[in-house]
């Protein structure tokens, strides 16, 4: 009898239907996460979710799937549109011409950022800095993840840094 003539067909099916990545590879690790606990719809220059059109948030929840392939590093070398603009952009501080203003819930010690989603409009938010460490008093269970995006508001009119070029 040959090989052939003993092999499991069920146990290959099997075996090809399993995942081919795993947590060890530490994959996951690179991939930029979106966080909305910080998300404010109140600003009067900012819109909440119900006010963009079913498209625009197909368009937004789409986006969010293609940016979290990656990690925040790769976005903010990528660049779109005629003038080469970063899809990712971290701005440091809250700028100072912003038709915005600092909510209070939002820590003031983080970088602010944005996301380009298409032609004026962007997904505003910030990132913990790199390598940002607490108090030594405060013992944290987790490190910061400086891959986490926390969205804080959508900006559909290019309102949040004005002095930035569309």
């Amino acid at each position: 009898m040959s090989a052939k003539e003993f092999t499991n067909k069920r146990k290959l099916a099997f075996l090809e239907s399993l995942p081919s990545i795993s947590l060890e590879s530490g994959e996951i690790v690179e991939r930029c996460k979106f966080n909305f606990s910080f998300f404010d719809c109140t600003q009067p220059h900012g819109q909440d979710f119900q006010d963009w059109s079913h498209n625009e948030l197909i368009k937004l929840m789409d986006k969010l799937k293609n940016y979290s392939g990656s990690s925040l590093e790769y976005w903010r070398h990528q660049r779109v549109g005629r003038g080469g603009l970063k899809v990712f952009e971290i701005y440091g501080d809250f700028p100072k011409k912003s038709n915005f203003i600092h909510p209070k819930h939002v820590p003031h010690d983080v970088s602010w950022a944005r996301f380009r989603l298409e032609n004026l409009v962007r997904l505003v938010g910030f990132i913990v800095p790199k390598g940002f460490n607490c108090a030594e008093t405060i013992d944290l269970p987790q490190p910061f993840d400086s891959n986490t995006f926390y969205v804080v508001f959508l900006d559909r009119d290019h309102k949040f840094y004005v002095t930035e070029e569309p």
